[in-house]
């Protein structure tokens, strides 16, 4: 679906074709062995449903939660849950700071969303005591986790980790930052 219409919905860019299984779909997969065990993960920023819908695939056992604000993006989303058959998902189509207090999930992923400092405060708020942020980041990882030294502590970060992921099926590997929330 994204090699037929992804360009033309601008979801990606005629040069990213080439690389959109070793970047973008395999890319995705780095994430899945951080995720919990049972419940919702929220992917913040899905935009062409990375990593949520690559996710989905692989754990079926997860709900996902898919937020996104652009309405063409959220359509796109629709149509891929719905062709692929997918029951774990649920399109949001909403700004993550906007999902009202009582919003609570296990986990947040992103990929390309924002730096750490300004994703923190829109996934930190929706993750329940004990629930974890993972992010898909690159070379600046620690940068990043330093730079958000505040906005850690301010939304009740437990740690903040960075590991490298080398990822199946490329040579390329990936960096993945883990924040978990301050426990009950």
């Amino acid at each position: 679906m994204l090699v037929d219409e992804g360009e033309l919905r601008g979801l990606i860019g005629p040069r990213e074709l080439e690389r959109l299984w070793s970047r973008h779909i395999l890319n995705s997969t780095a994430v899945a062995e951080f995720l919990p065990e049972s419940g919702t993960v929220a992917d913040v920023g899905s935009g062409a449903g990375f990593p949520g819908i690559v996710l989905a695939i692989l754990r079926p056992d997860l709900r996902f939660d898919l937020i996104e604000t652009m309405e063409r993006r959220t359509q796109w989303l629709e149509d891929v849950e719905d062709v692929l058959g997918l029951q774990n998902v649920r399109v949001v189509r909403s700004r993550a700071e906007d999902l009202p207090a009582s919003y609570k999930v296990e986990a947040t992923t992103a990929r390309a969303v924002a730096a750490l400092k300004k994703l923190l405060p829109w996934t930190l708020p929706l993750l329940v005591p004990g629930g974890k942020l993972v992010a898909l980041k690159g070379g600046r990882a620690e940068q990043e986790i330093f730079e958000a030294e505040k906005q850690l502590m301010k939304y009740g970060a437990q740690s903040a980790y960075t590991h490298d992921v080398d990822v199946w099926g490329t040579d390329e590997g990936t960096r993945i930052v883990e924040v978990v929330k301050i426990g009950a």
